[in-house]
C-alpha cells in the first residue's frame, strides 16, 4: 500500500489513500459507490453549520476572498498566511481546531484582509449598505480572542453548554437541556430511541424549549434532499435484499425524523454481512456534544478485504471467550455475546465527521440495548492505517523517544501488526463487551461518557494481546508483538501524544485524555512497573514489567467498566479529572523541543479520491473512473463549489441576525 503526502501547514499534514483493486470491480458495484459517495460528501454543510453557526458563511467569505484576490498583487507574506488559515478552517470544518476544539486565530493582520475584503464584489449576497457591517462581523468572529472559544467545554465546573461553541443547543442552559431529555426519557423503556440525536435544541422567543429537528423539510433540508437523491439512486443497485431494505429505511428516517426508524436502520444494517460494499452515513458520534446527546453528521462509503477478514474472523468467532475471560466483576459480563462482525475494509470516501481526518476503526451502532440484543459491527480501515504507518516510517518519531535499539528495532518489526490487532481488539470486541445494569445509561456520565468509553474499549485491547490466546488463534507469531505494542502506548501516552496541545494547555479531547488516563494511572500506580529515566538529558519512559503492566491494565478495566456499568459519574469525574487531563509542564516543554526538530505535524488528514462517471451518448454510465490527482485545495473549492447546499440559508440566518435591524434585504432602510 502506498500513500504520499499532498500538503502540508500549520500542525497538519495531508496524506492520499489508495483504494485497492477498484478498477477490477464490475460497472453495478462501481455505479454503487459512485452514488453512496455522492450521499457522503452531500452531507459535508452540516458538520460545518453543527460546529458553529457562522462557519459557512465565514468559509464562504473566505473562499470568495481568495478567489477574486490576484496573489501577485498583494503582500505574498500576508497572503500565505491567510491562505493556511483558510485550509485550517477546510480541515476542522470551521474555526475551532478539529482535536482540542479551541478557536484558531488568523496569523494575517486585519488590514490586510480588510483590503481584500473591500475589493470583492459582494452583490451575490449582500447590497452595498450592508457590506461594512459584514466585515466588522466576520472579524469579531474570527478574531476576538475570547468569544466562543471553546466548540467542546469539557469543564464541569462550568455550565457545558453555555461554555460551548456549537450548534447543538441554542439559548438553552445545561440543567435545562438535562432536564428536557430525562423528563423524556422517564416514560420509555428499555429498548428507547436515542432521544435528541437528530435535533437542535432551543429556546424560541416565547421561552419555550423546543426541538428542530435535522430532516426533509425540516432543518438541513436542501442537504438531506440531496442524500436522499443519491441513497435512492444506491438502492436501485443494492446487492441483496437486506442492503436494499437498509437504505430504505435510511430514507424513511431522513425522510420522517423519527428515531425509532433509524433503530430499525441500524438493526438491519447489522444483518447485512454479504456484500462487499458497505456505508455509513446519518447523525452518529456524540464526541461533538460535551452532554454526549447530539449526533455529529459522518459518512464513509468501503469496500471489504475478503483475505484480511477471513484472517481476523478468529476474533469475533470467539467473542464468547474473551468476554467470559474478561477481568471485569461477572454482574457486568455479558452472559450471551451477540452479532459481533470484524471486517477489514479499505475506505472508499470518507464524508462529514470522518473527513479529512479520519479514524482507524469504527464500532457501531452506539446505541447500549441494540449492541447488547442485536450486537454491532465492527471496520478496521486498512488503507488508512497503511497510509499512517507507511507516512511515519521516516519520520524519525521513533529514534527520537524509544529508550533503546531494541525497542526501535522491536517497534520496526512489529508495529504495524500490534498497531492493527490492537484496533481490532478495541472496535470488534472493546466497545462491543460488559454490559449496563438495569435502568443505567451511557449519558448518566455526562462529559466523561466518551472519555470512559474510550479507556474502556483502550483496555480491552491491550489486556488481550499480551494473552497466550493471541498466538493460540494465529494472530500473532509471539507476544514480542504486545511488547512492542505496550512501548507504543506508554511512549505515545505519555509523551509524543503532548505535541498536539499548546503550550500551557491542558487535554481536552476524548481520545487523548483516554490514553494519558490509562498511561498516568498505570505509570502512578504500578510501583516501579514503569519508570521513568534520563538520557543525553533526554526523558524516557520505560516498562521494567510487561507481565505486571497487564495485570495493571485488568485492574484498571474492571474499575473503568464498573463505572459504565453503573452509571458512577463522580468516580469517572475523579478518575479522568486526576489521571487525563492535567500535563507535567516540564515534560511537555521537552517533547515540544524534541519534537519540533523533525518538522513533522503532528495531525494528518486525507484526500477522497475523486470517482468521475463515464457515461454513454445515451447518459448512461458505463464505467466509474479513479483520481489521484486532486489537490487538497482543488478538492475543498469544488465540495464548496458543488455541494454547498446551506451557504444561501446560512447567510439569510447571517444577515437577519446582524443585518436586518438596519436595511432590508433590497438595500432600502427600515424606519
Amino acid at each position: 500500500m502506498t500513500s504520499n503526502i499532498k500538503d502540508q501547514f500549520a500542525d497538519i499534514r495531508i496524506l492520499q489513500f489508495n483504494v485497492p483493486h477498484f478498477e477490477s470491480n464490475n460497472i453495478k458495484t462501481k455505479e454503487l459507490v459512485y452514488y453512496l459517495s455522492e450521499a457522503a460528501i452531500c452531507g459535508r454543510d452540516i458538520l460545518f453549520d453543527q460546529h458553529y453557526r457562522y462557519n459557512i458563511v465565514v468559509r464562504t467569505i473566505l473562499e470568495e476572498v481568495f478567489l477574486q484576490t490576484n496573489p501577485d498583487k498583494v503582500n505574498s507574506i500576508e497572503f500565505e498566511k491567510f491562505i493556511i488559515y483558510l485550509k485550517r478552517i477546510w480541515f476542522s470544518s470551521g474555526i475551532h481546531h478539529h482535536y482540542s476544539t479551541i478557536k484558531f486565530l488568523p496569523d494575517f493582520k486585519v488590514e490586510s484582509f480588510k483590503t481584500w475584503f473591500f475589493l470583492c464584489d459582494w452583490s451575490n449576497w449582500f447590497n452595498k449598505n450592508e457590506i461594512h457591517t459584514v466585515f466588522e462581523k466576520i472579524i469579531d468572529i474570527i478574531y476576538h480572542p475570547t468569544k466562543d472559544v471553546k466548540r467542546v467545554s469539557q469543564d464541569c465546573i462550568r455550565d457545558l453548554l453555555v461554555d460551548s461553541a456549537n450548534n447543538f443547543y441554542y439559548r438553552v442552559t445545561q440543567k435545562e437541556a438535562e432536564d428536557y431529555y430525562n423528563n423524556i426519557k422517564q416514560y420509555s423503556n428499555i429498548e428507547t430511541p436515542s432521544f435528541g440525536l437528530n435535533s437542535q435544541l432551543i429556546k424560541n422567543e416565547n421561552g419555550i424549549i423546543e426541538e428542530v429537528t435535522w430532516k426533509l423539510n425540516g432543518k438541513y433540508h436542501k442537504t438531506i434532499e440531496q442524500i436522499i437523491y443519491w441513497l435512492s439512486k444506491a438502492q436501485k443497485l443494492a446487492q441483496n435484499k437486506i442492503q436494499k431494505k437498509a437504505i430504505n429505511e435510511l430514507i424513511k428516517f431522513y425522510k420522517t425524523g423519527d428515531l425509532n426508524i433509524f433503530d430499525k436502520y441500524n438493526i438491519t444494517w447489522l444483518q447485512e454481512n454479504e456484500s462487499p460494499i458497505d456505508f455509513i452515513n446519518g447523525f452518529i458520534e456524540v464526541y461533538g456534544d460535551p452532554l454526549g446527546i447530539k449526533g455529529s453528521w459522518e459518512a464513509l462509503v468501503n469496500i471489504k478485504d475478503e483475505n484480511a477478514t477471513n484472517h481476523v474472523k478468529v476474533i469475533s468467532d470467539n467473542a464468547q471467550w474473551f468476554e467470559d475471560n474478561s477481568p471485569i466483576l461477572n454482574e457486568h459480563k455479558k452472559t450471551k455475546v451477540n452479532g459481533v462482525n470484524m471486517k477489514i475494509i479499505h475506505a472508499i470516501t470518507l464524508g462529514g465527521d470522518c473527513y479529512p481526518a479520519s479514524p482507524l476503526g469504527i464500532n457501531l451502532p452506539n446505541a447500549d440495548w441494540i449492541r447488547e440484543k442485536h450486537g454491532s459491527k465492527s471496520v478496521s480501515l486498512a488503507n488508512i492505517s497503511d497510509a499512517h504507518h507507511n507516512a511515519s516510517l521516516s519520520s524519525g518519531v521513533i529514534d527520537e523517544f524509544a529508550f533503546s535499539l531494541d525497542e526501535i528495532n522491536l517497534h520496526k518489526k512489529y508495529s504495524t501488526i500490534a498497531d492493527h490487532l490492537h484496533t481490532h481488539l478495541h472496535e470488534c470486541l472493546g466497545h462491543g463487551s460488559g454490559k449496563l445494569m438495569p435502568g443505567i445509561t451511557s449519558e448518566m456520565l455526562k462529559a466523561y461518557s466518551s472519555v470512559i468509553e474510550e479507556t474502556r474499549a483502550d483496555l480491552f485491547g491491550l489486556y488481550y494481546i499480551m494473552d497466550e490466546k493471541m498466538i493460540e488463534l494465529g494472530l500473532i507469531p509471539s507476544l514480542d508483538v504486545a511488547k512492542c505494542q505496550y512501548n507504543s502506548y506508554i511512549r505515545n501516552g505519555l509523551m509524543i501524544q503532548l505535541t498536539r496541545i499548546e503550550k500551557g494547555k491542558e487535554i481536552e479531547q476524548a481520545h487523548m485524555r483516554n490514553r494519558q488516563l490509562i498511561c498516568s494511572w498505570a505509570y502512578q500506580n504500578g510501583n516501579n512497573v514503569i519508570s521513568k529515566k534520563k538520557k543525553n538529558g533526554k526523558t524516557f519512559f520505560i516498562i521494567n514489567d510487561y507481565d505486571k503492566l497487564r495485570t495493571l491494565f485488568g485492574q484498571l478495566l474492571k474499575e473503568v467498566q464498573r463505572i459504565k456499568s453503573e452509571g458512577d459519574f463522580q468516580s469517572a469525574m475523579i478518575l479522568v479529572e486526576k489521571y487525563g487531563v492535567k500535563i507535567d509542564a516540564n515534560i511537555h516543554s521537552e517533547v515540544l523541543m524534541r519534537y519540533s526538530k523533525l518538522n513533522l505535524p503532528p495531525f494528518t488528514g486525507f484526500l477522497n479520491p475523486q470517482l468521475i462517471p463515464v457515461k454513454n451518448k445515451k447518459g448512461e454510465i458505463v464505467d466509474v473512473s479513479i483520481n489521484y490527482n486532486e489537490t487538497f485545495f482543488d478538492q475543498m473549492l469544488r465540495y464548496s463549489r458543488n455541494y454547498g447546499f446551506l451557504i444561501d440559508e446560512s447567510i439569510k440566518s447571517f444577515k437577519t441576525k446582524f443585518l436586518m435591524k438596519t436595511t432590508n434585504y433590497n438595500g432600502s432602510t427600515i424606519k
